[in-house]
C-alpha cells in the first residue's frame, strides 16, 4: 500500500478534507454558466429572434470551449499546479456571465459564453480539478474523485430552479449578472484554498515507464482510443437531448417553466447518486460492464420519454434518467486506466472526456435543429436513441474482446 504523503505545516487529513470540500464547491459554483445557458435557451432565442437550433448554439460553443480548455489547462496544471488556472477561472467565468447579460446580439452572447465562461472559466473546474484531487488521495482515491466529479451534477440540482425563479421574476439579463457576482464572491476564496502544490508529482505516479501491450484488446492503441472517443460521442449526444432540452420540451407541453426546471434539477440531482454508485459498481464488475449497463438503462429511459408526457410521468422519467446515466462518463476513466499504461492515463483520459463533451455539444445542437425541421421533439428523441445504440454496440464489442484478453492494468 502506498503511504499517504505528508503536507508540511498542516495535518494531512485536515487539509485534504478541506481541499476536497473546496473542490466540490468550486465545481458546483463553476456550473452556473452551463446551466444558465440551458435554462435561458427559450428566452434568449425569443429576445434575439432566432430559431431553436440557433438558440442552442451558445450551449454547443460553451461545451466546445469547456472541453478544449479542460485538456489545455490539464497540461498547465501538471506543470504549475491548480491554483493559477483556478484564479484565472474565478475572474473569467463571472466576467463572461456579466458580459453575456449585456449582449446586444446572439454573436456577442455566444462570444462571452464560449471564451470567458467555457474556455477560460468552467473548463478549469472539471477535468483539471479532478486530476488535481487524484494526486492527494491513495487508499480512497476512487471515492475522492467520485465525490469531486459529482459537483457537476450538484450544480445541476442547485442552479436551474434558482436561475429559473429569478428569470421569471426579473428577466434573464439581470439573472446572468447576479449569477456572475455570486460566482465571483465564491470562486476566488475557494481557489485560494488550493494554494498548495500536490505532495507528489505526476512523474512519481509512473509505474511502467510508458511501456504496455502493443495491441490492447487486440487493437492498436490509437484504434482503441478512437473507439473510446466514438463511444463517448454516442452516449453523450444521446444524454444531451433531455439535459439540454427538458425545460423547453416540458414548457412546449404546456407545463410551467418552474416545473420544467425542477425536472432538470431532479435529473441531475439523482445523477449524483448514480455517479457515486457507479464507482462502487465499477470496482466489482469493471468499467466496460458499467458502461454497457448504464448505456442500456439510458436507452430505455430515452424511449420512455416518447410515451410519457404527463407531469407525473415526466418527473418520474427525469429521476430514472438521472439514475441511469450518471455513471457513464466516469466509466471511461476506468476503462482507460484498465487497458492503457498509468503513465498515459492523464492525456488519454483528457482526450476521452473531451469527446464526451463534444457529444454533449453535438447532441444539444442536433436536438434543436431537428425540432426546427419537424416542429416537435419526437425526432430528437429518436435521434438520441440512435446515438445511444452506437455507444452500446461499441461497448459490447470491447467487452467481447475483453473476455479474450486479461486487463493488463486493472490492479495498477
Amino acid at each position: 500500500m502506498t503511504a499517504e504523503p505528508a503536507v508540511p505545516g498542516k495535518p494531512l487529513g485536515v487539509y485534504r478534507t478541506l481541499r476536497l470540500v473546496a473542490a466540490v464547491l468550486l465545481m458546483t459554483v463553476g456550473g452556473a454558466a452551463m446551466y444558465g445557458v440551458i435554462v435561458t435557451l427559450k428566452p434568449v432565442g425569443l429576445e434575439f429572434e432566432v430559431s431553436r437550433g440557433m438558440a442552442s448554439l451558445p450551449y454547443m460553443l460553451f461545451m466546445i470551449g469547456f472541453g478544449v480548455g479542460g485538456v489545455a489547462f490539464g497540461w498547465v496544471v501538471d506543470r504549475v499546479g491548480i491554483m493559477p488556472p483556478a484564479l484565472l477561472a474565478s475572474l473569467a467565468l463571472p466576467s463572461g456571465l456579466m458580459l453575456a447579460s449585456q449582449a446586444a446580439s446572439l454573436f456577442q452572447f455566444c462570444l462571452a459564453v464560449f471564451v470567458l465562461c467555457g474556455l477560460l472559466g468552467a473548463s478549469v473546474t472539471f477535468a483539471p480539478l479532478v486530476s488535481d484531487i487524484s494526486l492527494w488521495f491513495y487508499r480512497r482515491r476512487g471515492l475522492a474523485v467520485g465525490i469531486v466529479i459529482s459537483g457537476s451534477y450538484l450544480a445541476g440540482a442547485v442552479w436551474p430552479p434558482i436561475l429559473q425563479h429569478f428569470i421569471d421574476s426579473v428577466g434573464w439579463r439581470e439573472t446572468f449578472f447576479g449569477a456572475g457576482l455570486i460566482a465571483l464572491a465564491f470562486m476566488l476564496p475557494l481557489s485560494a484554498v488550493l494554494y498548495r502544490r500536490a505532495p507528489v508529482s505526476a512523474s512519481q505516479l509512473r509505474t511502467d515507464g510508458g511501456s504496455g501491450p502493443p495491441r490492447p484488446l487486440g487493437f492498436l492503441p490509437v484504434q482503441l482510443q478512437c473507439l473510446i472517443c466514438a463511444a463517448g460521442i454516442g452516449c453523450c449526444a444521446a444524454m444531451a437531448m433531455p439535459q439540454v432540452h427538458i425545460v423547453a420540451y416540458a414548457t412546449d407541453l404546456g407545463y410551467a417553466a418552474q416545473r420544467a426546471a425542477e425536472m432538470l434539477s431532479l435529473m441531475l440531482g439523482f445523477g449524483i447518486v448514480s455517479r457515486l454508485a457507479s464507482g462502487w459498481i465499477s470496482d466489482r464488475i469493471g468499467g466496460l460492464n458499467t458502461l454497457l449497463l448504464g448505456s442500456f438503462l439510458q436507452c430505455c429511459v430515452l424511449a420512455a420519454f416518447l410515451v410519457g408526457d404527463s407531469l407525473t410521468a415526466l418527473y418520474a422519467i427525469s429521476i430514472a434518467f438521472g439514475l441511469s446515466q450518471g455513471g457513464i462518463v466516469p466509466s471511461y476513466a476506468i476503462i482507460v486506466r484498465t487497458f492503457f499504461p498509468p503513465s498515459e492515463a492523464g492525456w488519454r483520459i483528457g482526450v476521452a472526456l473531451l469527446f464526451t463533451i463534444i457529444g454533449m455539444a453535438l447532441g444539444g445542437w442536433m436536438a434543436g435543429a431537428l425540432y426546427d425541421l419537424t416542429g416537435s421533439y419526437t425526432a430528437s428523441f429518436v435521434n438520441a436513441i440512435g446515438f445511444n445504440l452506437l455507444n452500446m454496440a461499441i461497448a459490447a464489442k470491447l467487452l467481447q474482446r475483453a473476455k479474450l484478453q486479461p486487463a493488463p492494468y486493472a490492479a495498477v
